[in-house]
């Protein structure tokens, strides 16, 4: 693998994690560990618990591998979410008083995984809008779905896809308007 671009080789990485190749968890956490366990010590400020965080995370990043998308996220990011999760469940079991942690974690987080990639705060604002899209999604019918998202994920036009789905191209349009209304929506919802 070349280290000209360490993203996409922890994303083959993590489609070998995904595919439950216990190989690549080792490769996975030689090459990432001791950046996230440096996060979660920052957070937990404690080292067993740490220790401890950055074990759960792991479990995590193997039950969770085949979740990631690299549209949503790079790599180390969507890990350092993980473990700042963990750490911070990890905190809350521990102390009550939290006041001014979250600030302090943010500027932790984002010295942690400097680099070229975006914000892990836009990261997971981004995620949590991929979330909210694919609950709004899912409230459309399934043809319904199926044609908005081949209009705009594979970026069809409207004849293609009635080409396609061997429908008329009124129903294709109508269909993809309704959506999109229907979207709009539900995602003003969760604005």
């Amino acid at each position: 693998m070349s280290t000209l671009d360490p993203d996409r080789e922890l994303m083959e990485i993590l489609d070998r994690v995904a595919a439950q190749d216990e190989a690549a968890l080792k490769a996975l956490y030689d090459r990432t560990s001791s950046k996230l366990y440096g996060l979660a010590l920052r957070i937990v400020r404690d080292r067993d618990a740490a220790e401890d965080v950055l074990q759960e995370a792991f479990v995590s990043i193997w039950r969770g591998a085949a979740n990631y998308r690299a549209s949503l996220s790079p790599p180390l990011a969507w890990m350092g979410l993980i473990v700042r999760s963990r750490a911070l469940d990890a905190l809350r079991k521990r102390t009550a008083d939290r006041a001014g942690v979250t600030e302090e974690l943010d500027e932790m987080l984002a010295e942690t995984l400097e680099g070229d990639s975006p914000n892990p705060m836009d990261v997971s604002e981004a995620s949590q809008q991929a979330f909210a899209l694919h609950q709004c999604l899912t409230r459309l019918e399934a043809r319904q779905r199926e044609v908005v998202s081949l209009a705009y994920l594979r970026d069809q036009s409207h004849g293609e896809l009635a080409e396609q789905l061997k429908l008329p191209l009124g129903t294709v349009k109508t269909w993809i308007r309704r959506g999109l209304d229907q979207l709009r929506n539900c995602m003003a919802r969760y604005a």
